[in-house]
Formats: structure tokens, sequence, C-alpha cells
């Protein structure tokens, strides 16, 4: 079991970054071992090669007891790691004081983007891993695809806001065939920065999606509340995605928070498949 850093349990707000805010909202996203310039602390002494090696393991971490709404708990959190996507997260796994524990059922195994599932009717937005804990109702995800340049006007990553990342990623997040704009009114995005580490843009966001009523919810104004994290590789975004019921959030939320805090785009190994290496293929 490998101690993490404490300042990864203590997320910053996000109106202490320099960011777009849509919607001021008490909040924590990015912990202080994010900020620019600083390797996150699960990378710090564990190198990224051993990540890499330890692949999809179980390997534990502990999450020092933070100042939140369970600030006694030590959260026990495990790593992932893509190498076919190159990238790696953490992910929450159980509080053992409270004796809880997490559901996950990993739902979709990681796999290149040319036979990942798509989000979109055009393909372009694409999982290429997630799990679940359907008891809990929460979704981990991590999608790939290509930037929608008809809201990012330039080019240029460096001009990109996290606003404008979230609309391009949100843009094509529909198995309905509708338009762009039709999706976006879908979903509300509520707060939105970025952040640079160690010379790597990160865009950070917080949103809801319209749910439609099920048997056990049958309030009409049920909402799923999301963060995500997204990075930029080779001219495709590569976002995770974290998320639970509006109603849950206040418990799981912060949960959360830490695992998408956690994302990072890891240097390609040997096993790396680029999105571009046949990306049309399904099979």
């Amino acid at each position: 079991m490998l101690p993490l850093s404490p300042s990864l349990s203590n997320p910053l707000c996000f109106r202490c970054q320099n960011r777009a805010v849509v919607v001021p909202k008490e909040c924590g996203l990015v912990p202080k071992a994010m900020s620019a310039g600083t390797e996150p602390a699960f990378l710090n002494g564990f190198g990224r090669r051993d990540l890499v090696l330890f692949g999809l393991s179980s390997s534990l971490f502990v999450v020092a007891p933070s100042s939140g709404l369970l600030a006694e708990e030590e959260l026990k959190m495990a790593s992932v790691v893509d190498d076919i996507n190159a990238y790696t997260y953490l992910y929450p796994v159980g509080l053992p004081s409270k004796k809880f524990m997490f559901k996950w059922v990993e739902s979709r195994k990681p796999e290149r983007y040319s036979s990942a599932a798509p989000l979109s009717p055009d393909a372009r937005l694409r999982i290429v891993s997630e799990r679940v804990d359907i008891i809990d109702n929460l979704i981990i995800s991590v999608s790939i695809g290509p930037p929608n340049f008809q809201i990012l006007k330039s080019k240029e990553k460096s001009s990109w806001s996290a606003k404008d990342i979230a609309d391009s990623v949100l843009s094509d997040k529909s198995a309905l065939r509708v338009t762009s704009t039709q999706r976006l009114a879908e979903s509300s995005v509520l707060d939105a920065h970025s952040s640079d580490i160690n010379g790597e843009l990160y865009w950070y966001y917080e949103y809801l999606v319209r749910k439609s009523p099920t048997k056990n919810a049958q309030e009409s104004n049920l909402y799923r509340h999301y963060v995500a994290s997204t990075a930029e590789r080779d001219g495709y975004l590569y976002t995770l995605n974290a998320s639970t019921l509006s109603k849950q959030w206040t418990k799981m939320g912060p949960f959360l928070e830490k695992t998408v805090s956690s994302f990072r785009l890891i240097p390609p190994t040997e096993n790396f498949v680029p999105p571009y290496k046949d990306p049309w293929r399904f099979w």
C-alpha cells in the first residue's frame, strides 16, 4: 500500500483558479499537487514506467484525511494504467473505517480507438474504457475524439478555454441523431478552468446532463452530475468523465473529484495504439 501526498486530498476550489466561470459554485476539483510545474504526487517516487509495468493492476493507494464531508475517513484508491491509449488515473475502492466498499464492474475493458464504442452517430467521440458501480449509481469512463473546430476556432491549443473544451466534448456526446447545438442544450456547464502541469494543459469542468426519470426516481428535474478532465495529444482529446445522480452528489462527488484530479496522459509504450491508426476500423 503506497500513501499519497496529503496534497491530493485537499482539492482547490474552482474559484481559486484562472478559468472561465459559468455559474459560481462551491466545489473542489483540482488538488494542490496539480499546480503548474508540479508533478502529481502518485507519479513522484512511483515512476511512470512503474505505473505502466503495473498495468491494470489492483495496486492500492491511500488518500490522507481531508477537511471535507468525510474528513475522518481514510479513502483507499486503486490505480488504472491503460497502455493501449497511454493514460492513468485513480479510482475509489472503499472506506475501511466505515466498512464501505465500492462495487465497481469493468463494463468496458481498455481498447483501441478504432474499435471502441461511438458516443454519437458520426463516431467521432468513442469510449475506450468504462467502469460502473450500479449499486451506488457511479460511472467512470475515458473517451477519445477529435476537437470540434466549429467551437474551437483556433488549432493552437494554448488559446483554447476550458469552457470551449467542455462544449467541444459535449457537442459530440450523444447517441441521438441531433445537431451539436441540440446536444449542448441537453447539458449545462457549471464551472471550468485549466491547469498547466509540467508543460501539459489539462482542462477541468463540471456539468449537468438532463436524465429521463427512472422507475426508482420519478423527479422531472433529475440530472446526472459530472466532473471531467481533458488533455490533448496528437490532435485528439482524451477525456475522463466521472458522474453520479445529482441527488447523490454531496455524498459521492468528493470521491469522483479525486479521480478526475488524478487523470494523466503518460508516455506511450510499445503497446500504444494512436487514435489516428485505422480510425474507422470497427473490428
